[in-house]
């Protein structure tokens, strides 16, 4: 008798699913491309606005509210952050709840691609977005208003990259509660100006009072902002404001596990 032997199915699967993947990445790279609004706004506005005020020159003398540094100088960790803001809550949730509104999760259920890997997609598109912009955002600081370069750069590279993956899972918790892109554009704006505001879009987190300033600094973006300014000056960021980050990431992760559907 003669025995046939079969690869398990779940490596079977694996193999199948894994250039199916590639080419979902590939896809959505394509399409995220083409929408030059959205792209905009993650990528370009924020050294928009960082340009815009840094022009004022008022802006560019040092301020004793600040410590001593320029308003300009403390200006670009929030526009390093907006773009985060932007990707997160603003452009992400609408495009996986469009997909699911129109049923293409559910389709792709029952092909070798899994919705997991068209939602690893989205993240790692807008994640990458939002570290570009950074890194412009970063140099137009130095180059037009010289901006010292963080000081300490691990650091602030170590807490930009949770600012960054706080903010996409802030992204996925708003696609995971809503049914349709209606509901996620007016989830996401009802959360947007809250975040801009922690961030210091308005004023900057140490130039806050006292009370505000450490309620700011227990939400993701207010402790983002400290992490980002304390690497900046030269020391280590703080590990209560990195403790704050992955508290929330790990937090709002679950809670997007917890309650996404996939149709």
């Amino acid at each position: 008798m003669t025995t046939t032997l079969t690869p398990p199915r779940p490596a079977r699967a694996a193999r199948t699913s894994r250039p199916a993947a590639v080419a979902v990445l590939k896809t959505e790279t394509k399409l995220f491309r083409r929408e030059p609004a959205g792209l905009f706004w993650i990528m370009v506005f924020p050294t928009v606005l960082l340009v815009v005020l840094g022009s004022i020159p008022g802006f560019r003398d040092p301020d004793k509210a600040l410590g001593g540094i320029r308003f300009v100088d403390a200006y670009v960790p929030v526009a390093v952050l907006l773009s985060m803001i932007m990707a997160g809550l603003q452009a992400m949730p609408p495009v996986i709840t469009g997909y699911r509104e129109r049923g293409i999760l559910r389709r792709m259920s029952a092909t070798p691609v899994r919705p997991s890997a068209l939602l690893g997609a989205q993240m790692g598109l807008h994640g990458v977005a939002a570290v570009i912009s950074a890194v412009l955002s970063i140099t137009v600081g130095r180059l037009a208003f010289h901006v010292a370069l963080p000081h300490q750069l691990f650091g602030y590279v170590f807490a930009l990259l949770l600012a960054v993956l706080s903010a996409l899972a802030l992204g996925a918790l708003i696609s995971a509660l809503s049914r349709t892109s209606k509901v996620a554009n007016a989830i996401g704006s009802a959360v947007f100006f809250p975040m801009m505001f922690s961030a210091g879009v308005w004023l900057p987190v140490q130039a806050m009072p006292d009370t505000l300033g450490r309620i700011v600094e227990l939400l993701p973006f207010g402790a983002a902002a400290q992490a980002l300014n304390e690497a900046a000056s030269g020391g280590w960021p703080g590990w209560d404001h990195l403790g704050i980050l992955a508290l929330w990431t790990v937090l709002l992760s679950a809670a997007a596990t917890r309650w996404f559907r996939w149709e």
